[in-house]
């Protein structure tokens, strides 16, 4: 979710440019909790690959550091790319869903209270959200939910099997709303290509944005991808589903006079 997001563009649109003198900042190279998620665990920054997000630093409250530092052995995953997850495994085998932005993982929560059946993999790269989002977990006895730490491109293509995913989720994603910085958003051709090949075939992408020109990119791109179709007959979006609770940062967006627009599009079976 955007909230999670900061919507600050770099200063350079060219990933390649500067790359010979690049300094890492700062934060990737000081662990704020040696046991908790990696400041950097891909190492990311090598990629030459425009990202659609960019981490930033927020405090930590005393509450999200100590589950940080309680559960992330045992409900934390830092995405370094260096091996495939066995899902399975991780969720004793219940379908599992990936979230990719969860901000401070409300809506996560319940809807993980509210499906105990399946498993939800919630990526994001916000450590107070992270600390939060396990809080809440622990509070509500959530054993079917796992929260991953980094990049989602790089869970997606390194560490999630072929056809493993039983649905994926992006709510509320970055818009990157200025013209030139429209190449960074996430609900990309690109993108779709590689969630097809981690979707399981009927499993369904859902996606919901505040953001009327980014709805309507997200509509175009999908209706024109060969291995998604849209579950709404007439071709269109979606009403809100009973299961997408309305979050606190939809409701800032609707106070706003914003209109939220939901897809769902479900991975074909070619």
């Amino acid at each position: 979710m955007s909230e999670s997001l900061n919507p600050q563009p770099s200063s350079a649109d060219d990933p390649a440019e500067g790359a010979a003198s690049y300094t890492p900042p700062k934060w990737r190279s000081e662990p704020r909790f040696p046991d908790g998620p990696a400041p950097d665990p891909a190492g990311s920054h090598h990629e030459r690959r425009i990202r659609s997000f960019q981490p930033r630093r927020s405090r930590v409250t005393t509450g999200q550091g100590e589950a940080l530092k309680r559960l992330w052995g045992t409900w934390g995953l830092d995405i370094d790319g260096h091996e495939v997850i066995d899902l399975k495994a991780m969720f004793d085998g219940l379908p599992v869903v990936l979230e990719i932005g969860f901000g401070m993982g409300e809506a996560t929560a319940q809807m993980a209270a509210a499906d105990p059946d399946t498993g939800i993999l919630a990526a994001d790269v916000h450590t107070p959200g992270q600390g939060n989002l396990l809080a809440l977990a622990e509070r509500g006895g959530l054993t079917n939910v796992r929260v991953a730490n980094g990049d989602a491109i790089i869970l997606l293509r390194e560490m999630l099997p072929p056809d493993s995913l039983a649905g994926l989720r992006v709510y509320f994603p970055d818009p990157w709303p200025k013209a030139r910085h429209h190449k960074r958003r996430l609900i990309q051709p690109e993108f779709l290509d590689l969630a097809a090949t981690r979707l399981a075939p009927g499993a369904v992408l859902h996606c919901a944005t505040d953001w009327e020109p980014y709805a309507e990119q997200m509509l175009e791109v999908l209706t024109a991808h060969p291995r998604f179709e849209n579950t709404q007959p007439d071709g269109g979006y979606s009403p809100r589903p009973d299961f997408r609770p309305l979050t606190r940062f939809e409701g800032q967006g609707l106070d706003k006079g914003h209109v939220v627009h939901d897809l769902l599009f479900r991975r074909t079976e070619n």
